[in-house]
């Protein structure tokens, strides 16, 4: 078969805009099309695979669990979710973890978890911010500030307020008596790779201390080593915890994994949610558990933390330096980096031609192509990217 088109045309849903373009296979940061092309894959499943495709310990780990145990159901316990969970809390703090199958899903758990904490007193608001993206459910696009992923989809759910990304005093004015909390991504992602401020974060902190209200951190495109420490806000401002995170995406190297951790603190936030009160059948189950175990190990040992701190200002650097008249500005944190160009210039545009060349990036928003290489990405695969790219930028 020389292309999948016809059969997605006939029998999927056409809820994607998808390139013209067939995956056969992947290794490391590459990946061939059916007729055998090479592809340098600068956006790694949309910053999912954290240890790149097709890693043989990983491979190694899911063969085994699968060949052991599959599924059991959340009724009865298994080794691999227990010793994840206990890997999770000590990159995030003092707290408990709660195991689903996707990002979406892990923010439905914080949007839940900050209305069970707000309902002895009649909150449910969350303030959220424009240009943010926390998923493709009901609640997720409710607090999802773009009005494109709402269309067509009212009345959303209540409760959600979207102020300028950056600007305490309009959080400050947007506060309710029934405002329980505050949602957003220390680094904006889908949005085009907008960096929250360590002044901004603690002003967040502040005014949920002050007001009774949650910090809610969404991670699950910035967290997990890539923006070069294990948590994307620690990489801003240290000095402050969030009451509440939101993974998925890099945690099990694209095995269906995601997760949200709520501290011990708040009277026990990480309790709240209670028997009955939250679920799902097939969150935590050993395989992607598993899968999640050997790639924060491999993070770990292999020092990809660091490097992709390295790795993203060489990537970051390399670009600026090319001093393209096409490119606006460059924005990175660790390996999330935004090629923001000039207005008028369609990132989809230089996205498919990247495609062309043999390097595949992906579009966020108008103008910004992001690249999210692996997070084991070599120094030789950053420069032959910022290569084809200089390419792409003169063309």
């Amino acid at each position: 078969m020389t292309s999948l088109a016809p059969l997605y045309a006939d029998y999927i849903m056409p809820t994607y805009g998808r390139f013209d373009f067939d995956i056969a296979r992947g290794s490391g940061a590459r990946v061939w099309d059916l007729a055998e092309r090479e592809y340098l894959d600068f956006g790694a499943g949309i910053a999912v695979c954290s240890v790149g495709h097709a890693h043989p310990e990983v491979t190694e780990a899911v063969t085994k669990q699968a060949s052991t145990l599959v599924h059991t159901s959340n009724l009865y316990r298994t080794a691999p979710q227990a010793y994840l969970g206990e890997k999770l809390v000590k990159i995030a703090g003092p707290g408990k973890v709660f195991f689903c199958n996707s990002g979406a899903e892990a923010n439905e758990g914080l949007i839940k978890l900050t209305r069970k904490y707000g309902s002895a007193t009649g909150r449910y608001e969350i303030i959220t911010f424009m240009n943010s993206f926390h998923g493709r459910t009901m609640a997720g696009i409710s607090a999802t500030g773009q009005d494109k992923v709402k269309k067509g989809f009212a009345p959303l759910l209540d409760g959600f307020t979207h102020v300028p990304f950056g600007d305490l005093a309009a959080v400050e004015q947007a506060i309710t008596p029934k405002t329980a909390g505050i949602l957003l991504e220390p680094v904006q992602g889908e949005g085009g790779i907008h960096i929250a401020t360590a002044e901004f974060l603690r002003g967040l902190r502040k005014l949920c201390d002050e007001r009774d209200m949650l910090l809610l951190f969404d991670e699950i495109q910035c967290g997990l080593g890539r923006t070069g420490h294990w948590c994307g806000w620690q990489s801003l401002v240290p000095d402050i915890t969030p009451d509440a995170v939101s993974w998925a995406k890099g945690i099990a190297n694209g095995f269906p994994l995601g997760a949200f951790w709520a501290t011990s603190g708040r009277g026990n936030l990480c309790d709240i949610l209670g028997p009955g009160t939250h679920g799902t059948t097939y969150g935590g189950n050993p395989v992607s558990c598993a899968a999640g175990l050997k790639v924060l190990e491999i993070i770990e040992r292999d020092g990809l933390i660091a490097h992709a701190a390295v790795q993203g200002e060489r990537l970051a650097q390399g670009l600026r330096a090319l001093q393209s008249p096409a490119v606006s500005t460059v924005r990175h944190l660790g390996l999330m980096i935004g090629l923001e160009l000039r207005e008028g210039l369609p990132a989809l545009d230089i996205v498919k031609r990247l495609m062309a060349d043999g390097l595949l990036t992906i579009p966020a928003g108008e103008r910004v192509v992001r690249l999210l290489p692996p997070l084991n990405v070599t120094s030789e695969e950053i420069d032959e990217a910022i290569t084809k790219i200089g390419q792409a930028l003169r063309a």
